[in-house]
């Protein structure tokens, strides 16, 4: 509808079942199209991932919309061409450095955020028609050691829970995720099904106080890396107290002895394990009591135990526990690995990663190469397929580095950020010969060092299917046209093969048919002794109808199976030779990133509340940058004190290979000796806040996984002369001068800009300064010279242009107020009259906001709990916090806990005071 006639009535509204893009939950969404716009988003009540339930960022997608920011055109060395002059480079460039270097010059870096129609095509061209096997994913960052995990001691990528046996469990064990803030909706299903049954119990593994412990029974604040100690400890305890099943060992399962034998080497006694991990040796055999005396236990695992040179074998560490004791193929059990991306699981379906090769298929599986080549008819290519995998994530750039990969096409990712030790990535960028980026955002880390780009659809204009951490295949609509001269991956790398010579493969009309020929893939020749277990052959010959039909369905999906499968492995039967798993023997290993006396603490990193990735999605969303508004540091107070830095107060986080600049947020939530840095933000919005600077390029043997969370840092304050906040109306200036200040960060607003800004260097004069930095003259201003203060506001032709405050942030008032003026068509007199105060008279600062469905701060949440609201219902009742997608609701009961117990200290005091009248 984008595109009616000026002045034609568009009356019709329309509503479409689709896909979130953001985590791995896989949550159906329904959004209404009203006049060719995205107005409204809701869960989708009838989708098994959510029914209805949709977190701060889901429900906040309409919002993220809009053509600004978008790439509409194609550009070829840094000028705007036709699509026709685009795709004929891209198509000349390839075959020209193919001729000279070989097909293994080449490579793709995919992406968790393609489609997997959008994967499987790429993953044909690369592999099945240019001839190498250098196509890897950003998936290789986050699922990798869970992948190989599972294929080690199941014989496939194979995960065999759903989501309703996380609410049929007896108990759930939360290790390496904070799942209030990274999958919200899953922990709002636990916490309900919590509280209809309160006989089942929640254990969380951490080395942080996370807001997913506001639901556990029993927590446990392990030392970061010794995952696999604890576990070993699980399974040696298990056979002691004759808590195995030793019915389904014998039956089922082959390596048990080994694993054992490994497991109690490591882990001789419940205390020798407390003193490793580091905590309390009764909470911990409190831990394995429950866990073993339970038959459905599921054990939730993510970053935390992947993200780890040691990280397969921590997977296989759980895998064997739960082997050992019969608690997976049934209702309520398992090994349960969280996804992070909201199609990783199909990205790996149709070989996304180096060691695969389509329809869950690798170079190890016999005759596999050979069944590939024969369903795409490449038998008279040369080479047929490659021989062997190629290079994971973190070599593939070490390759570019020596000049071995001469080009490389990124779609969807921006692996200038999220890569490990990114200086050298960069490095490697700028000396590759040819850098093709497909991209839907014009303003990326990753854009400066492309040769060709390659605009890309986005979500609502993207069309095809998305596979969830349960096996549930979901369709992703398009409801919208791409903007300007945006088009879908799938048609970008189908234009660019014909133009390679390979028209009859390439020839799709519509993603219908790719998935089509996928799900053929599947099924071909799968009858084998040991079948596929990934087969969705039952979904072929939909057709376009059935295509669009499709309702949210598990694989495997075939003759025997055509409604699906919820739950895998019930007859005990394994994807493996002799149809056994396989328990592992695991020798636990440190992180490799060791302290020293250099480098004394521990870095952790992770995903924030209402964040994602890279944030050229959620920050469009202006809601959603109020929670954490800057980058930031949790520290513990005695190594704040230590390194004399304080709370909200600028800090700098030193690393062998780069550092990180941010505010400072002093928290008991973390061990001593240890620092957490959120991963989001980027070099577009602040100046040295990249968490993978402070990470080396360190991988798991087996997976390719970086070790993203045990990072070495050292601590010191960033020294300041002043600190300052500008607020900056949209397209009011053309350059930012202000950014080469030690510090600054950009936060979206609606309508303006927040910067947020300090140096060492001391300002000569603020008012000569401004008069360089931003246009128009300065209209009201107040200065205090000996405190070091200046507030100052410019309005022009009765707009608000810019305002700014000298002094740190913790004197700002509520933005609100002027937000909302910066987005007036004319400034009231009254109004003007307050800018240089930024409130109206006697209006109350509301605090920094904890609830964004609903833009609740913390300072009005405060007053309302000392005026009586002393429970999450009863602030519900007065301020809507917490009653839309529930995700502050662990913050709430800490400001509530914390304010009941500060209102007792001084009538404790008083109680001890003899002559006290309170008395």
């Amino acid at each position: 509808m984008r595109g009616a006639k000026a002045g034609q009535q568009t009356k019709t509204m329309q509503q479409a079942k689709t896909t979130c893009p953001y985590c791995g939950v896989g949550c159906g969404v329904t959004a209404t199209v009203e006049a060719g716009t995205l107005s409204a988003v809701e869960g989708d009540r009838e989708h098994p991932a959510n029914f209805g339930r949709l977190c701060v960022k889901g429900s906040a997608l309409h919002e993220t919309l809009g053509d600004q920011g978008r790439l509409i055109k194609p550009r070829v060395d840094g000028e705007e061409v036709s699509w026709e002059q685009a795709l004929d480079a891209t198509a000349e460039r390839l075959t020209t450095l193919r001729n000279d270097h070989g097909h293994q010059c080449m490579a793709a870096y995919l992406s968790g955020q393609l489609l997997t129609e959008d994967y499987y095509v790429a993953n044909k061209l690369f592999k099945g028609f240019l001839g190498t096997p250098h196509l890897d994913t950003n998936s290789r960052l986050c699922m990798a050691s869970a992948v190989a995990g599972y294929k080690r001691a199941f014989g496939a990528d194979a995960v065999p829970c759903n989501y309703e046996d996380l609410e049929e469990a007896e108990l759930v064990v939360v290790v390496g995720s904070n799942l209030a803030w990274n999958h919200p909706v899953l922990y709002q299903r636990i916490k309900v099904a919590k509280e209809r049954n309160p006989l089942m119990r929640v254990v969380v593994i951490d080395p942080r106080v996370t807001d997913s412990c506001e639901i556990a029974d029993l927590y446990l604040g392990v030392k970061p890396g010794t995952d696999a100690v604890l576990f070993n400890g699980l399974l040696a305890w298990m056979a002691s107290k004759n808590k195995l099943d030793t019915v389904y060992l014998e039956r089922h399962t082959r390596g048990f002895d080994d694993a054992l034998s490994a497991a109690q080497q490591s882990a001789r006694s419940v205390a020798e394990v407390a003193a490793a991990c580091e905590v309390d040796a009764e909470r911990l055999e409190t831990f394995y009591y429950w866990f073993a005396s339970q038959l459905h236990v599921v054990t939730l695992y993510s970053q935390g135990i992947n993200q780890s040179s040691s990280g397969t074998d921590k997977c296989n560490a759980i895998i064997n526990c739960h082997l050992a004791g019969g608690k997976i193929g049934l209702p309520g059990a398992g090994p349960f690995s969280i996804t992070g991306q909201p199609n990783a699981m199909g990205g790996r379906e149709v070989g996304g990663l180096a060691n695969q090769l389509a329809a869950h298929m690798d170079y190890e599986t016999p005759g596999a190469r050979e069944l590939v080549s024969r369903f795409w008819a490449t038998d008279s290519l040369t080479p047929i397929l490659p021989n062997g995998p190629g290079y994971k994530a973190v070599e593939l750039f070490d390759a570019i580095e020596r000049g071995e990969i001469k080009a490389l096409w990124v779609m969807a990712t921006n692996p200038a950020i999220s890569l490990p030790d990114a200086v050298h990535v960069r490095a490697a960028l700028e000396k590759c010969p040819l850098v093709i980026v497909s991209e839907c955002a014009a303003d990326t880390d990753l854009l400066p060092y492309a040769d060709i780009v390659l605009p890309a659809s986005g979500w609502s204009e993207k069309d095809g299917t998305v596979t969830n951490s349960e096996r549930c295949i979901s369709r992703q609509r398009g409801m919208l046209p791409p903007p300007g001269e945006a088009r879908h991956d799938w048609q970008i790398i189908c234009d660019v093969a014909k133009r390679l010579g390979f028209t009859e493969a390439f020839d799709y009309t519509h993603p219908s048919e790719i998935f089509d020929e996928h799900a053929r893939l599947s099924g071909f020749e799968n009858t084998a002794t040991i079948p596929r277990l990934f087969d969705i052959s039952g979904l072929v010959g939909l057709g376009r109808d059935g295509y669009d039909a499709l309702t949210p369905i598990q694989w495997p999906v075939n003759a025997q199976a055509p409604h699906g499968t919820a739950r895998l492995f019930e007859n005990g039967q394994f994807a493996t030779s002799d149809g056994r798993a396989k328990l592992l023997p695991i020798t636990p290993r440190g992180p490799e990133q060791a302290l020293s006396p250099s480098y004394p603490l521990r870095l952790n990193t992770g995903r924030i509340r209402d964040q994602w990735h890279t944030m050229t999605r959620t920050a469009r969303a202006p809601r959603l940058m109020n929670h954490r508004a800057e980058p930031f540091m949790e520290i513990h107070p005695e190594d704040a004190h230590a390194a004399g830095v304080v709370d909200q107060g600028l800090a700098v986080l030193t690393a062998a290979k780069g550092e990180f600049r941010a505010r400072v947020r002093v928290s008991n939530a973390q061990r001593r000796g240890e620092i957490f840095v959120p991963i989001h933000w980027t070099d577009c919005f602040t100046r040295l806040a990249r968490s993978s600077a402070l990470i080396d390029s360190i991988t798991d043997p087996l997976s390719g996984q970086p070790e993203s969370k045990h990072g070495a840092v050292t601590l010191a304050p960033l020294a300041d002369d002043w600190q300052a906040t500008l607020l900056v109306a949209d397209g009011a200036v053309e350059s930012t001068p202000w950014t080469k200040s030690a510090y600054w960060t950009r936060i979206p607003m609606r309508g303006l800009q927040r910067w947020q800004l300090s140096d060492t260097q001391p300002m000569a004069g603020w008012l000569a300064q401004l008069e360089t930095w931003l246009p128009g003259a300065v209209s009201v201003v107040s200065q205090d010279s000996a405190n070091g203060r200046l507030r100052a506001a410019c309005v022009e032709d009765g707009q608000l242009r810019w305002w700014l405050m000298v002094g740190p942030p913790k004197e700002l008032p509520g933005l609100a107020w002027l937000q909302a003026r910066f987005n007036e068509a004319v400034l009231s007199d009254s109004h003007r009259r307050r800018l240089l105060a930024g409130c109206n008279d006697g209006a109350a600062d509301t605090g920094q906001v904890v609830c964004s469905c609903h833009q609740v701060g913390q300072t009005a949440i405060i007053n309302a709990i000392r005026e009586g609201d002393t429970c999450v219902e009863a602030l519900g009742a007065r301020l809507a916090c917490g009653t839309q997608c529930g995700s502050c609701i662990p913050e709430l009961k800490s400001l509530i806990e914390t304010s009941l117990v500060e209102e007792e200290r001084p009538n404790a005091r008083a109680k001890q005071t003899p002559n006290s009248e309170v008395v």
